[in-house]
């Protein structure tokens, strides 16, 4: 979810553009567009990350780089379509919804079998989701907690159960999260399934050197007939924004994720080389520990809100190529209210508020900062010129961008640079990860910012409840402008994936969701 977090309005329904209580047709999955005769099989893709994953169990992710190279090992009943706006089946083919919005019944592909070639049924859909909120200290256990009971009839029949009414499940089943491994860890310890684990996805697991590769070979059993294309996908952690480009100018890797926006117009003049701005669901924030002095004052987190240019900073630092944010809501969400003021870079405003706070004189304090990390350098540098005439002395400090993450998980920040994209299409995922606070159970403390607001806990919840958009809509507003006006983090702007990759990869596409079907890519020779 970083770091983690759905996307554009879905008219008639706040799940599907299809009767809740009428079966789902089945849909086989997208198909990519290109002859089949074209295609050419086999090959390594080597896709350069700026850091490596932190873990391979699906319920304990919440950086984007294990999820995204997760979701293509585990896989879920549902997934986001390319676009963002509805859902797919995928291991599931169609499912019903019982008039009191209670009884969920999934029927499950026929076919499908995991690394091992063992066949997929509903005992491993029930373990794995089960799972996620077996633990309470599962980040996504929240996710799962309206379930009552799931039941297993026969091999190929899923029935969810809720204790109440929850509009997000269908997304819910989209979630990497509930991602779908074998019943019992196959007979294994969870320590042993991990070590090498399966699920039914287009790659599974040759090793992780950790710090380093993620190996990923292709799965023999994969159900979709002819996929996937490569052998093998290698996830390299490569810290550093130049060596990534030169690896790909040089052929050493195909894929570099996040090049610098400031590199963009040059990759799009390399020959050889193909850059491209995805549409995104990525909102970035500046973020405060309220648990480290004098964060907790809403004067002094108020004061810094209103301090930051962001509009210097799409200039600056993503060259013209993303948004001013307005709230904790990326526009892609269809929750999203464009006429949500936020707060805005208001430099009397900033005074005011510093004048009303417990250090009306300023304080000290770190930032800090992924090192080899352009982006996140250069908007250290804006924030802490920005903050001097408050009287805020602001250090920036380099750290890890391997260790940067578990750090503010940890709380180990004052300030930090965070960002959010949407992992599902319903709000609640990111409303519920990036804002509800920890009284409610929810153990990302408003992303891992310790912040806590009743009132947006209360709202958030009735969101849940209610199957009306419209209605849902009316309660996002209000936790949209509450947020900002608590300010525990300060909006920057929303930006596009930005991905540079070599002209012999085809098929790669990333969704607003920030994953990738690596199913479907392939190389020329």
């Amino acid at each position: 979810m970083r770091r983690s977090t759905a996307l554009t309005a879905i008219a008639g329904s706040a799940l599907l553009m299809l009767p809740l209580t009428a079966a789902v047709a089945e849909a086989s999955p997208r198909a990519h567009e290109v002859r089949p005769d074209a295609i050419q099989r086999g090959g390594t893709l080597t896709f350069a990350r700026s850091t490596d994953i932190l873990t391979l169990d699906p319920t304990n992710m919440t950086d984007n780089e294990s999820i995204w190279a997760a979701e293509n090992i585990y896989e879920t009943l549902y997934v986001s379509a390319p676009n963002g706006h509805s859902l797919e089946p995928w291991l599931a083919t169609s499912y019903t919804l019982s008039p009191n919005h209670l009884t969920w019944t999934f029927n499950l592909r026929h076919g499908v079998r995991f690394q091992n070639g063992k066949p997929m049924t509903s005992a491993d859909v029930k373990f794995s989701i089960d799972r996620v909120s077996a633990k309470a200290t599962n980040p996504f256990a929240f996710i799962d907690t309206a379930i009552a009971n799931i039941a297993t009839p026969n091999p190929y029949t899923v029935v969810i159960t809720t204790k109440y009414p929850w509009a997000p499940l269908l997304s819910d089943m989209a979630l990497f999260a509930n991602g779908i491994i074998p019943d019992n860890f196959g007979g294994e310890t969870q320590a042993q399934f991990f070590a090498h684990p399966i699920g039914t996805g287009p790659f599974m697991v040759k090793q992780w050197v950790k710090g380093s590769v993620l190996e990923l070979v292709k799965n023999p059993y994969y159900w979709q007939p002819g996929k996937p294309y490569l052998d093998a996908v290698n996830f390299t952690a490569v810290p550093d924004d130049n060596t990534r480009q030169l690896q790909v100018e040089s052929g050493q890797a195909q894929i570099d994720e996040f090049p610098p926006f400031s590199s963009i117009s040059q990759l799009q003049h390399t020959a050889g080389v193909t850059a491209t701005l995805f549409p995104a669901s990525w909102t970035e924030f500046l973020q405060f520990n309220e648990d480290q002095k004098p964060f907790a004052d809403l004067n002094v987190r108020r004061a810094i809100s209103y301090a930051v240019d962001r509009e210097a900073m799409v200039q600056a630092v993503l060259f013209g190529h993303g948004t001013v944010a307005n709230s904790i809501l990326s526009p892609a969400l269809w929750a999203h209210d464009p006429s949500a003021p936020g707060i805005q870079y208001n430099f009397k405003a900033a005074k005011e508020a510093m004048a009303k706070s417990s250090v009306p004189h300023g304080f000290s304090t770190t930032l800090i900062v992924g090192s080899g990390d352009s982006t996140e350098n250069s908007l250290g540098q804006i924030v802490q010129a920005e903050l001097k005439p408050l009287g805020i002395k602001v250090t920036l400090k380099e750290v890890d961008p391997n260790s940067e993450y578990t750090d503010i998980q940890n709380g180990q920040y004052q300030m930090a640079f965070n960002y959010d994209t949407t992992d599902i299409i319903d709000p609640d995922e990111m409303i519920s990860f990036s804002a509800m606070g920890g009284n409610t159970g929810q153990k990302t403390h408003a992303l891992f910012t310790n912040w806590d607001s009743p009132q947006v806990d209360s709202w958030a919840e009735q969101a849940e409840r209610i199957f009306s958009q419209a209605q849902r809509q009316q309660l996002y507003d209000k936790i949209q402008v509450q947020v900002a006006e608590d300010a525990p983090m300060a909006f920057l702007y929303y930006e596009p994936f930005a991905y540079a990759y070599s002209t012999k990869v085809h098929g790669f596409d990333v969704y607003p969701t920030g994953n990738y079907h690596l199913e479907n890519v392939w190389l020329s020779h």
